[in-house]
Order: structure tokens, then C-alpha cells, then sequence
């Protein structure tokens, strides 16, 4: 009898999380595992923080998910360098970019996402930060630069900035939104996190459209809306594409992303999808959640495999997210911009929680440098419960617990 095969196409850390989970599960089968990078799996939040500022931490195996020789170790087939460029769900067939065919009985999809590009913007001091790759690229480059600009005001961007900065480059950073930040955090907190930057030098410029970028003989030349300028190099970070097609064309349900539900099974009998890739089906949402963050990849990971393995665990993590900046750390979980926006703490002195309740409860936390509050946070949106916001405001009553049911009186008896 021939074994059970599964494949897991994408090398990134919600992929190499899953077959680690198929074999701490037991599960004695084949598995492979489909790469796209010439490099093990490895993990990608290092790349636009510690990586940047610290020349020595150069080898994948400083960031790898697992050591190098773990693979062969447990009996997982890793294929580096290689995509998945058709998928016929009919005949559970993978075929490879190396013209390789591989029978499945079941699919995970892992594929992640891509950078978005920008029509025009490119050249060799152009960059963008997704891969080690990339990562190399950029600090080989830094040296060189006085004068950094950053095109987008998200994530990657304000981490970049941050790193250049640290460096002792001159740095530009251009957002088109109001704020840095603001489709995550939202107008007030976004605006904080720009003060931040401003605070440490950083030229940020929002409500900035850029209107043409050319890569000269001396330097790169950024026309806005506003002027134009020059700098040294150009890191463009507007955001990212999920990777869909390989299930578009299997004639899976895609939408923005993967289709998914509570289990993270797609349309498709037999084939699941994970990590940046997949909008799952989430009460209260009625698109759907894609989530794009390292943690919520590894922990629906995990439960992704057990349901290959014939679990039927529903996947209700509370998303969370961080992100280093400077000597700050940005902290969130829950999901949700909306709703009344209360902060305990200062967002003057830096140090605060700001959550946003909606009828009573909590939907979601932003924190700077107050992890704890994000912790306890996340626990209360998983439980049902319902604070006022004053409660949320008061400092004397601890994050944990707010919401909590009150506890029963004690009888006569008890008390003596």
C-alpha cells in the first residue's frame, strides 16, 4: 500500500511550521515541501530590523525555522528553488517548476506574498525588502548611502527608516495617507508614530503622492506632488499581493486571497491554506481576515496540520503583531479601526494602550512599549465579557482584569 503523501507548497515559516507539527503529530508519511527561495525557510521579521543594523547576522541558519540538516533528519523532502506552477485538484497532482510531478492526498498552500510594484519605479538603487535576498541587497548598499528615502509608511517602511537612521543615514520617509501607519493604527496613533520618527530626524512627509522616480547616474530623482528631490537609494514599501494564482487557476474560491474556512480548508476537497495567503471565513467579518504576520502564520500553521491529520479544530486565535522601532515596540492584537478609540496612558509621554470598544467590548489593542496590556488583552477578546470605558481608562484597575465576572459572596461561614 502505497504511503500517504502531503505536500506543502511554500517555504515560508507557516509552511515549515506545518510539516514540523505533521511529524511532532506522528503522522509517518511523505511529506514535501516546495520552496521557492535556494535557502531553508527562515524567519522574515528579522530582516528589516536586526539584519539591517547588524552586519554579522548574515546566514539563513541565524534565522532559520529549523537547522539546515532538520529536514532529511525527519524525513521531509525539501525542494529549494523550485515552485508549484500548476495544481490539478481532480487528479492530486502538483507539477513543479522543474517539470516534477507530485501525487498528494492532501495540500497545504503556504504560497505568502509578494511585494507590490510600482510601474516605472526601478533600477539598481531602487529596492524592496521581502526576501534575505533582498535584505542583502540593502545592507550591502547602506554603507554607501548618505541620503535614504522610503516610499510607504507601513510597516516595512517605518522599520527601515528606523534602521537607516541608526545608521547615521539621512532619511526621507513619504506616506500618501494621512499618517505613517494609518490603515493599521488609524489617524491619532499613527500620528504619534510619526512624532516618533520626526523626534529621531527622520523627514516624514504624509499626504505625499509621488509622481515619477528616475534612477540616474548619481543618485535616484523622486518627483511628489509637492517638489523633487534626490537621495542615494530608494526602498519602495507600498504594501503587498497575496499569491493566489496557482489556486486561481485550480479553480479554487480566491478573493483578495485564498478562500478559507474556520478549519482552513479551501473549496477544494482535500487542499487547506495557511499564513499571508488565506482569508479566512471570521464571525463579524463579512470579507473575511487576511492576516499578515509572522505569528498568526505559525499558529495557524499548527492547526492547519492537525486538520490534515483528520482533526476538525476550528482556528480562533487572536491575532497579534509586533514591531520594533527605535527603542520602541508597537504591539497589537484583535482585529478591527473601528469603534470608540480609548487610551489608557499618554500618547504624549509614549507609553500607552489605546482599545477599540464597540458595544461593550473590546475588538482590538494598539500598545507602544506596554506589552503586557497587549497580553491580557488578547485573553479578554477571546472570552466573552463587557467593560465601560472608563474602566479601560482607569490605571488602577489591571488589564486583566477588566471584564472578569464578578466573584460570588462569600457565605457567613466562609468569612469566619
Amino acid at each position: 500500500m502505497t504511503a500517504e503523501q502531503i505536500v506543502v507548497v511554500g517555504g515560508g515559516v507557516g509552511g515549515a511550521t506545518a510539516v514540523g507539527e505533521l511529524r511532532r503529530a506522528g503522522f509517518t508519511g511523505g511529506i514535501t515541501l516546495v520552496c521557492g527561495e535556494p535557502t531553508v525557510p527562515y524567519e522574515r521579521p528579522p530582516l528589516s530590523k536586526a539584519f539591517l543594523l547588524d552586519d554579522t547576522v548574515g546566514e539563513t541558519a541565524d534565522i532559520a525555522v529549523h537547522p539546515p540538516d532538520w529536514y532529511a533528519a525527519h524525513a521531509v523532502d525539501l525542494r529549494l528553488g523550485t515552485t508549484a506552477t500548476a495544481l490539478d485538484t481532480a487528479a492530486r497532482l502538483v507539477t513543479l517548476s522543474d517539470g516534477d510531478r507530485l501525487r498528494y492526498d492532501r495540500l497545504l498552500l503556504a504560497t505568502g506574498v509578494r511585494p507590490r510594484t510600482l510601474g516605472g519605479v526601478a533600477g539598481p538603487r531602487v529596492h524592496q525588502l521581502r526576501t534575505v535576498a533582498d535584505a542583502r541587497l540593502l545592507r550591502a548598499a547602506l554603507p554607501d548611502a548618505e541620503h535614504v528615502a522610503v516610499l510607504g509608511g507601513g510597516f516595512i517602511g517605518c522599520e527601515v527608516a528606523a534602521a537607516a537612521v541608526q545608521r547615521g543615514k539621512r532619511v526621507t520617509l513619504l506616506e500618501s495617507l494621512p499618517t505613517l501607519l494609518h490603515r493599521a493604527l488609524g489617524a491619532q496613533l499613527g500620528g504619534a508614530i510619526a512624532d516618533i520618527h520626526r523626534d529621531r530626524g527622520v523627514d516624514v512627509r504624509v499626504g505625499c503622492s509621488v509622481v515619477a522616480v528616475a534612477d540616474g547616474a548619481t543618485g535616484v530623482a523622486v518627483t511628489t506632488d509637492a517638489d523633487r528631490f534626490e537621495c542615494d537609494l530608494l526602498v519602495v514599501g507600498v504594501g503587498s499581493v497575496p499569491n493566489q494564482e496557482l489556486a486561481a487557476q485550480a479553480g479554487l474560491a480566491v478573493d483578495d486571497g485564498v478562500l478559507v474556512d474556520e478549519f482552513c480548508a479551501t473549496s477544494a476537497r482535500g487542499v487547506y491554506a495557511i499564513g499571508d495567503v488565506a482569508r479566512q471565513c471570521r464571525p463579524g467579518h463579512e470579507h473575511g481576515v487576511r492576516v499578515e504576520h509572522h505569528d498568526s502564520a505559525i499558529r495557524q500553521a499548527k492547526v492547519a496540520a492537525r486538520n490534515l491529520l483528520g482533526a476538525h479544530e476550528p482556528f480562533t486565535d487572536v491575532h497579534w503583531f509586533w514591531s520594533d522601532q527605535y527603542e520602541h515596540s508597537i504591539q497589537s492584537a484583535g482585529n478591527g479601526t473601528t469603534g470608540e478609540l480609548v487610551v489608557r496612558g499618554s500618547l504624549r509621554e509614549r507609553s500607552f494602550s489605546a482599545f477599540r470598544l464597540a458595544d461593550g467590548r473590546v475588538r482590538s489593542v494598539v500598545s507602544l512599549d506596554r506589552p503586557r496590556d497587549v497580553l491580557d488583552t488578547r485573553r479578554l477578546i477571546a472570552r466573552d465579557h463587557v467593560v465601560t470605558a472608563a474602566q479601560l481608562q482607569d490605571e488602577a484597575i489591571p488589564v486583566k482584569r477588566l471584564g472578569a465576572p464578578p466573584r460570588p459572596a462569600m457565605s457567613t461561614k466562609e468569612r469566619l
